[in-house]
């Protein structure tokens, strides 16, 4: 009772600035109402009490009424986009809206027998006496962007995260689905949003609007004896299945693997027949940038540990590159560890996004007042996000310019997050062109654009290296920086390296390798009410739990929930939630298995209000197999093998998520990589705190087994702990 009158007053002064505001609304000022209804004074005093309270029932009707209609409205409309593809009539093609970024022009190379079949998969989603109107649109597309995203359909229903209970389904699992699913496709999110790319410059949501609008569908009518499958954004179908089975399981870029090439890929998606999914855009399980921000503070912070011998980054440099989807987090990750973070971006609208957003503290174009602001927060020792719009290259060549010129070396740690997991498709912007340019002959003349990627590459890698000949430390972040160098031919080879070695480290290898070892990884979870009381009450949870636990572990275990503990406790002050009112921390598999029952009795209580839905990312300890990140640390020779990514797979699947993903691709590119994810909703009955405590602990000891037989000694560690 407590919360529901805490929260009617809110609705209420919500509702009084929504009436102000609104043009022909009427907003009534209590304090002065008496005074505009009587000119008699001695009137005015007798009456005033009852005129008040009159205005107030008046007042709360017009707040009923107006909240009423505005709840209903949204109802509606997700009743709308439930009901099946809009067919009668057709929604008016409005094409792209250019008030928001887009991706880039995709050049598959189809031959005319493969632009036919590609039109000819599209139009399968309707029927016949559509397809003259629609095939010329939709073969517009291919040819002018390289893929058939069907814009004519993109929903006139904003995009965003709403409560469950707004969501028209016969149940909470699949509500929560949808809920997911609109978060990955925000504009406040997504990268590109009418595209459906969440992050990464080609992770998908789904291929095209059509399928959007069936999975939607298929969605609602959903009943808990039913399972919703998914081929690469194609929902196949519902099919029978039991209560405890997944009420989804997703497969993207599920390819042969001798086809499982780059260039068939392109083709591939062209015709609309596979999808790469990144890690969490395919599997609906994306939290904005927040997602990535605690894991690169953490690997800020524990490079300087390893590197520079403190956790205590003040005065200290972290040079990197990228502000889009995931690299974004560098901006605020860096200021959180308490460094000084210098983020390059050659494209002007995630800088402003970051800024505005307040992730980017400061922005300039002047390599020259760039170099001075890092002197004077170098000097000042303060934290400092500072994003230079320009390309990475000419940033390292001017440090090392500086450095030799003046001796004075301005950069002590270093990395790149530009998505070269896709270089040749706009992940990528070598420094000889400008953006636009850049964009523009990646699609008329794609051969001299990968030439200059590479002569680009070759001259970022010869700048780090004389940096780092003078004393900086650099990693490699898993975007596959360091495997597009070498493939380009640049100064990057390990002497008597292994296959999955170069010349500087991932930050696997040296950094967090050793924290996956332990089972810590990255755990999240949303909750589905849209509350922020929900998520500061589910954040208190979470922090009461590591503390317990903290005080029984060894202390190097210790050091790790400590850094989530002073996380969690400062995550609400750094105003992290981008979308849906979620959280993320790094916890092994006690600290995970304890939170997710915890907040499951909490929503029993009635402590949280709704349904809290628990995940992580693919980038975990078994999530994922990838030999040139995730399990770039594994040295018996079975990193290239994905046996584990597939059976942590499977026996979520088994265990009680709620659904489940597998995908080819994700961080370090298509055929490079095998990982899945998974997503569970706690509602607070026994059968969720069973699934959670199943699934959770397997989630974790898969890898953690792994780990034991192949990977580092502090594994071994791990084991005797246990």
């Amino acid at each position: 009772m407590r919360r529901e009158g805490k929260t009617s007053k809110l609705t209420y002064a919500v509702i009084g600035r929504r009436l102000e505001g609104q043009q022909g609304s009427v907003h009534i000022n209590l304090c002065n109402s008496s005074c505009e209804l009587q000119t008699n004074p001695e009137r005015t005093c007798k009456y005033k009490p009852l005129i008040q309270r009159y205005i107030l029932h008046v007042y709360l009707l017009f707040s009923y009424l107006y909240i009423s209609s505005v709840n209903t409205g949204v109802m509606s409309s997700l009743k709308e986009v439930c009901a099946g593809l809009p067919l009668d009539p057709l929604p008016p093609n409005r094409g792209r809206d250019p008030s928001i970024p887009h991706a880039p022009v995709r050049t598959p190379n189809l031959t005319p027998a493969e632009e036919r079949l590609a039109l000819r998969n599209a139009l399968r989603y309707f029927p016949p006496n559509l397809h003259a109107t629609l095939a010329t649109e939709f073969a517009q597309e291919l040819r002018q962007y390289g893929h058939i995203y069907m814009y004519r359909f993109y929903p006139t229903l904003r995009m965003r995260a709403y409560p469950i209970d707004q969501y028209p389904c016969r149940t909470r699992q699949a509500a929560s689905i949808m809920l997911m699913i609109m978060n990955n496709l925000d504009p406040a999110v997504a990268q590109f949003p009418q595209e459906l790319v969440t992050y990464g410059g080609n992770g998908q949501v789904f291929s095209n609007w059509a399928q959007f609008w069936l999975v939607f569908h298929y969605l609602s009518t959903m009943t808990e004896e039913q399972t919703l499958v998914m081929y690469s954004g194609h929902p196949l179908g519902l099919f029978p299945s039991l209560p405890s089975s997944p009420r989804c399981v997703i497969t993207n870029g599920m390819v042969i693997p001798n086809y499982s090439s780059r260039e068939e890929y392109e083709k591939m998606f062209a015709m609309g027949i596979t999808m790469y999914g990144q890690m969490t855009a395919g599997s609906y399980c994306y939290i904005g940038p927040q997602g990535i921000v605690h894991g690169t503070m953490l690997t800020v912070l524990n490079a300087g540990r390893r590197y520079l011998g403190s956790g205590d980054l003040r005065g200290r440099v972290f040079v990197t590159s990228g502000l889009g989807g995931m690299s974004g987090a560098q901006a605020k990750a860096a200021v959180i560890a308490g460094c000084v973070g210098v983020i390059a971006e050659v494209d002007e609208a995630p800088l402003k996004k970051r800024h505005e957003q307040g992730w980017l503290m400061e922005i300039t174009s002047d390599l020259s007042h760039c170099i001075q602001r890092i002197r004077e927060a170098r000097k000042a020792k303060m934290a400092l996000s500072l994003g230079y719009h320009g390309n990475i290259v000419d940033l390292w060549e001017c440090l090392y310019q500086e450095y030799k010129k003046t001796g004075e070396l301005l950069v002590d740690l270093g990395s790149d997050q530009t998505s070269l997991h896709n270089p040749f498709s706009g992940g990528y912007y070598p420094v000889q062109l400008a953006f636009r340019q850049a964009n523009q002959l990646m699609n008329t003349d794609p051969e001299r654009f990968k030439t200059l990627v590479h002569e680009s590459l070759r001259r970022q890698v010869a700048a780090i290296n004389k940096l780092s000949d003078a004393g900086m430390f650099f990693w490699d972040y898993g975007n596959a920086f360091l495997l597009e160098a070498q493939r380009a031919g640049a100064e990057v080879e390990k002497k008597g390296g292994g296959a999955t070695e170069f010349k500087y480290p991932s930050y696997v290898q040296h950094i967090m390798g050793d924290i996956f070892s332990l089972g810590f990884g990255p755990f999240r979870w949303v909750c589905t009410s849209g509350d922020p009381a929900d998520l500061a009450e589910t954040d208190a949870i979470a922090t009461a739990v590591l503390e317990e636990i903290s005080s029984t572990v060894t202390e190097q275990v210790r050091q790790q929930y400590n850094d989530n503990i002073c996380w969690i406790r400062e995550a609400g002050k750094h105003k992290m939630v981008v979308g849906s009112q979620a959280r993320i921390l790094y916890s092994d598999q006690r600290g995970r298995v304890s939170i997710a029952l915890a907040i499951n009795q909490a929503i029993a209580k009635g402590r949280v209000s709704a349904p809290v839905v628990i995940s992580r990312d693919h980038h975990d300890v078994s999530g994922t197999d990838s030999p040139f990140r995730e399990t770039s640390n594994v040295y018996d020779g079975s990193a290239f093998c994905a046996d584990m990514a597939v059976q942590n797979f499977v026996g979520d699947a088994f265990r009680g998520a709620t659904w489940v993903a597998l995908h080819n691709g994700g961080g370090v590119g298509w055929g490079e990589v095998i990982n899945g994810g998974f997503g569970l909703v706690l509602d607070g009955s026994e059968d969720a705190g069973q699934r959670a405590k199943l699934m959770l602990n397997w989630d974790v000891s898969n890898g953690v087994s792994i780990f034991i037989c192949v990977s580092s000694p502090i594994c071994v560690l791990y084991s005797l702990i246990k």
